[in-house]
């Protein structure tokens, strides 16, 4: 049940100043809360006496009020510091989080769905912060305290009366830990359920056009209906164990009083005890209360807590496919690219998606690479962002292999526009200055002109500051397009990879942009794949794909006279423009 506090230690001996300040201060608490019964036993055995003088009787009121202010300011601050210590783990775990999610391949988010990441970085996050704070301070009252109030009784009171009291403990013991074991299973479960649901819900935002395009808002309904009901009744099953704890504690507790009085009772008539005893054994008992069902309340949590840290340990256990290098190697200037036999096979399948690649690209050559869909474009691309592992052959810059760079400076060479552009839900100025955060307006609106999207953004209603929503859904497609090409063009990137990102632009708007292309990118190097081959005619050297292997190369002009499928391309795709 405590394994978690282990698997917790490197925050515990981190702060554990705060946290023994704040048990300390914890039992200091609970130990002057031990007083008053005393006083209040103290004043009935003089009043029964009738012993009782008026200064007696004011200087117990007034040292019960100078307990009363101590004991408040005692607890204020065990409770801030161990609760400020919970709050600070959370926010922590969720930083390691957040750090471990932006250094992941795409391996790593194809076994880990977006909804069951959010679970865990939300829900699980908040029962381990339960588990540091409340966790706690039920594991001290539990039995520091508690072993406080039993010592009290039985030495100031009676030991007889003490143990006859504390018989139902052990049951309590055994039928706890039954609930702890079914408690954390069950939670398990409906932590996993709740990951499934925000899945089903992100993807369903994401996906709200296609879902009102093919008229499956109903079905869409039902599926999320029934994904609730899952989570409810997961919950039910949580929620039903938890029931359990307080009448199964307020039973035990009822013995123990039943057991106190009766037998307290018996003890005063045989002058064994005081009634001012009897009645601060009594007081002593409801204290008790509290820890006895803090027993409870520690295992609930404590195995809440465990399951939920086992779920952000996977995610955080999971190692990164690709690292930067022990020792990086420096490249100053990027004078050439080289993809030396390259070959490659995604993790999860056995086919090849490229088969010995060679391309030797220099600076400011601009490279075209066409080819059928699937073809391999795309994964070219990955590699050079070193995406994944396992790659076969070398890729180099200025002679140096990319392995033995650091993945910082590769990234922060390169300005990449992939094929589904991924629009912030921001402003569109803060989604150009992604790509260079303290980015003018005037430098904004001069890449907004390269990526032909100036007399678009007059139409909007509060131009740069429009708002895109949820993924852009507020753009077109092409509009989506253009701003994240403004977003790379704004970085001035050494390498500019555009991976069939002018699809969605019609034909004029294309040849606009690759236009300026061509003026700003003088002695830089640029990729772009497309299927529409208007797009790639200018460029210095053009590779066809197929099944992950180069079948063409050369000039346009050089693919065209060689009559293979490029020009059979071209042709088509000329013939389809004038009838149009």
């Amino acid at each position: 049940m405590f394994q978690v506090f282990k698997k917790l230690d490197w925050f515990f001996k981190r702060y554990w100043k705060s946290y023994v300040f704040a048990i300390v201060a914890l039992i200091i608490a609970s130990a002057i809360g031990l007083i008053p019964p005393k006083l209040v036993g103290f004043a009935i055995d003089k009043i029964q006496f009738e012993t009782l003088t008026m200064k007696l009787l004011v200087t117990l009121i007034a040292g019960y009020l100078v307990l009363i202010v101590v004991h408040y300011a005692i607890s204020f601050l065990w409770d801030y510091t161990l609760f400020s210590g919970a709050a600070k783990l959370e926010r922590l775990s969720r930083t390691r989080l957040m750090d471990h999610f932006l250094t992941m391949t795409p391996t790593f988010f194809g076994k880990f769905r977006t909804g069951d990441l959010m679970a865990r970085s939300t829900n699980d996050l908040r029962s381990i912060q339960l588990t540091a704070g409340f966790g706690v301070l039920t594991l001290v009252d539990s039995s520091i305290f508690m072993i406080m109030i039993i010592v009290v009784m039985g030495f100031t009171i009676s030991w007889p009366l003490t143990l006859a009291a504390l018989i139902p403990l052990p049951i309590m013991a055994v039928v706890m830990n039954k609930y702890g074991g079914t408690i954390h299973k069950r939670f398990m479960e409906a932590q996993t359920a709740f990951g499934d649901m925000n899945n089903e819900v992100l993807e369903s935002i994401r996906g709200v056009r296609v879902i009102r395009a093919f008229v499956q808002e109903r079905q869409d309904e039902k599926r999320f209906a029934k994904m609730t009901d899952d989570v409810y009744q997961k919950n039910i099953e949580v929620a039903k164990i938890d029931a359990l704890f307080e009448p199964t504690m307020k039973i035990l507790v009822g013995l123990s009083y039943t057991t106190g009085l009766g037998y307290g009772a018996l003890l005063v008539f045989e002058n064994r005890i005081t009634l001012g005893d009897l009645v601060t054994f009594n007081v002593y008992l409801g204290m008790l209360i509290w820890p006895m069902f803090a027993v409870g309340e520690l295992i609930n949590i404590m195995q809440r807590g465990n399951a939920s840290l086992d779920r952000v340990n996977e995610t955080l256990d999971y190692e990164a496919d690709v690292k930067n290098p022990v020792s990086p190697k420096l490249v100053k200037q990027i004078e050439s690219l080289e993809y030396d036999h390259i070959s490659f096979t995604y993790p999860e399948t056995e086919v090849k998606r490229l088969d010995d690649i060679y391309l030797d690209v220099k600076r400011g050559q601009t490279i075209g690479i066409v080819g059928k869909t699937g073809a391999g474009k795309t994964t070219l691309f990955k590699l050079l962002l070193r995406q994944y592992p396992g790659v076969q052959g070398k890729i180099k810059i200025s002679g140096i292999d990319l392995n033995d760079i650091n993945l910082e400076h590769i990234r922060s060479w390169i300005g990449y526009v992939p094929q589904d552009q991924m629009m912030f839900s921001k402003s569109i100025r803060e989604n150009i200055q992604f790509g260079k955060a303290d980015a003018t307006d005037q430098e904004i609106y001069r890449v907004m002109d390269l990526a032909y999207f100036i007399n678009d953004m007059k139409q909007l209603p509060q131009g740069l500051d429009t708002q895109v929503g949820e993924s852009g859904v507020t753009l077109s497609g092409g509009q989506k397009q253009r701003v994240a090409l403004a977003r790379a063009f704004i970085k001035d990137p050494e390498i500019l990879i555009l991976d069939d990102s002018l699809s969605a632009v019609d034909g004029k708007t294309e040849s606009k942009i690759i236009e300026h292309l061509r003026k700003e990118r003088q002695n830089k190097t640029t990729f772009i794949a497309a299927h529409r081959l208007s797009a790639v005619t200018h460029a210095d050297h053009i590779i066809v794909l197929e099944d992950g292997k180069i079948m063409e190369q050369g000039t346009h002009n050089e693919l065209v006279a060689s009559g293979g499928w490029y020009k059979e391309q071209y042709n088509q795709q000329q013939l389809e423009n004038e009838e149009v």
